[in-house]
């Protein structure tokens, strides 16, 4: 398919006089042509097709239904569909009333090809600069960013049946790449395990013999593994991807003692942040936020928040769901630089706002990170009576520290803590705690010893701790609480939560579909009332009031 740029021509006649005649107050497409205007222009595609073939769909056409379709959280048939039966539809694209539409499958390419060049955000960021010259977005002002958890398309399996689907998908891979060479190889008693879904199998309760299962299906493993191995010939499975997967997952879940399959402890196995949960996406991954677990991603949203304008989001990050969200705010900073979108005031969550994010953000973007600080976990510190680690003076030219009863530091050693932050552990003399008189207060061992950040990143956290302590930080902070509303907003009415696809780059594109869906609504809405709509009270709430 080629791109052959055509201009985009006006709402038909009969088209503009039959859908303003079915919905004499408009509605929310019809609004968005009359309203925004052409959005898109074939020119932005260009990259994502070839010179020569048959001439495309026109892409401003299809970027559009992209977006109308998640409006509506439609499938890509229902989507099809729409175009050919909705007047408010064919009235935003400019069609025919007999216009007879496309196949769905054209969607899939057109994501496909969007995701093939590179252009995950094209749509996102092209409709984020109409904003912008509109001037209903703009740089400088105060942002803020939460993140909620997605969940994969694929389900959650425990290990044995993890081990048994992904064995399973193998097989059928091979069976379409090499079909001849697996029918002669494989055993009579593998199409009695493998021929059906692990989840119509009933594996055993008792754990013995639910290991001794799991051992069996490892052998399996371990017997076509070394098959691919040890003939020559059949080396280039190695390229397959299902072959790829089969290893990995066996790594993580089996181990060979002196010829032996032996399935791994629960003690012994990768961290749940680098497990495969199941061989149909294997960049789903286990993420966890205080008591729940989940398999799939996360979505970190990030909009504006000044007061005279709308709340548009900016950027919108998908990261795996093992990954910590203050390794994810660096990332949201640049990409609002290269948008030229960098806020004065960003507000997040304590998970964003690590020590070294408090001086990264300053010093690289001029952002000023406004976030609640680690609480003080020590027995010191939540007992508010002890010598916490903010006790002790610290003298940065001497590397020493010097506890409330006066007694200096015994070593200074430089170190990374297992959040890989650059820390220092200070130790003092055994001799002088010991016969401290305080000593009750300040530890439970032979000695104390406080952990600080370096120098810079120290600092950087007591500033934020005394701001964190008066009346005008809370006032400003109390407004990072709207970002709630959207991700509500996305899970409620977007369906943002659930997986569409498979992969971790395709649902990055439906996120990013679904931000820029919410936006046209969000500033439609702002264009009929130039407001932010206050929180609801309840009758009764209002009687206290």
């Amino acid at each position: 398919m080629s791109l052959k740029p055509e201009p985009i021509h006006p709402v038909p006649q009969e088209t503009a006089r039959v859908a303003k005649a079915a919905f004499p107050k408009g509605s929310t497409f019809i609004r968005m042509r009359d309203e925004l205007g052409i959005l898109y222009q074939d020119e932005a595609f260009a990259a994502l097709f070839p010179q020569n073939g048959q001439p495309a769909l026109a892409p401003w056409r299809l970027a559009l239904i992209t977006i109308m379709q998640f409006a509506e959280e439609l499938s890509d048939r229902q989507a099809a569909d729409a175009v050919r039966a909705r007047l408010d539809w064919k009235y935003a694209l400019s069609l025919e009333l007999e216009d007879s539409g496309f196949d769905f499958s054209v969607l899939s390419e057109f994501r496909s090809r969007l995701l093939g060049g590179n252009a995950e955000y094209l749509l996102f960021d092209t409709m984020l600069d109409h904003f912008k010259q509109r001037g209903l977005v703009k740089a400088g002002g105060r942002q803020r960013t939460d993140a909620t958890h997605i969940l994969a398309k694929v389900r959650a399996l425990h290990r044995v049946m993890c081990v048994g689907e992904t064995f399973r998908a193998t097989l059928n891979s091979l069976a379409v790449v090499a079909p001849t060479w697996l029918q002669s190889f494989a055993p009579e008693e593998w199409h009695i395990r493998y021929d059906h879904r692990m989840e119509e199998h009933r594996f055993p309760r008792d754990t013995i013999k639910r290991i001794a299962a799991a051992q069996t299906i490892g052998a399996d493993g371990y017997q076509l593994l070394n098959a691919i191995d040890t003939t020559p010939e059949l080396h280039w499975l190695y390229q397959v991807p299902a072959v790829q997967t089969l290893r990995r997952v066996w790594l993580q879940h089996f181990e060979l003692v002196d010829g032996h399959v032996h399935f791994r402890s629960d003690d012994n196995i990768p961290p749940p942040a680098t497990m495969i949960c199941s061989p149909y996406d294997t960049e789903a991954t286990y993420g966890r936020k205080l008591t729940t677990w989940w398999v799939g991603y996360k979505v970190h949203l990030t909009e504006s928040c000044d007061e005279d304008q709308p709340r548009l989001i900016t950027h919108v990050e998908t990261s795996p769901a093992g990954k910590g969200d203050v390794d994810v705010t660096p990332v949201i900073h640049q990409a609002l630089k290269d948008k030229q979108l960098l806020p004065k005031e960003h507000l997040t969550d304590t998970n964003y706002a690590e020590s070294k994010q408090f001086v990264a953000s300053q010093v690289d973007y001029g952002i000023d990170l406004i976030a609640p600080t680690r609480a003080d976990n020590k027995w010191q510190g939540q007992a508010k009576q002890g010598f916490a680690a903010s006790s002790f003076q610290i003298d940065w030219p001497a590397q020493q520290a010097i506890c409330p009863t006066g007694h200096p530091s015994s070593s200074w050693t430089p170190a990374i803590d297992r959040r890989d932050n650059e820390v220092i552990k200070i130790k003092f003399s055994t001799k002088d705690c010991q016969a401290c008189p305080c000593r009750s207060q300040c530890t439970r061992t032979d000695r104390r010893t406080i952990t600080v950040r370096k120098e810079e990143h120290h600092m950087a956290l007591e500033k934020a701790r005394a701001r964190e302590k008066t009346s005008e930080f809370w006032k400003v902070y109390d407004q990072r609480a709207g970002i709630e509303a959207t991700m509500s907003q996305g899970v409620r009415a977007f369906d943002m939560r659930r997986s569409r696809y498979e992969g971790f780059s395709k649902t990055h594109l439906q996120h990013l579909a679904c931000a820029t869906a919410m936006n046209i609504v969000r500033v439609l809405a702002w264009l009929e009332e130039p407001s932010v709509a206050k929180t609801r009270t309840s009758h009764f709430a209002a009687l206290a009031a």
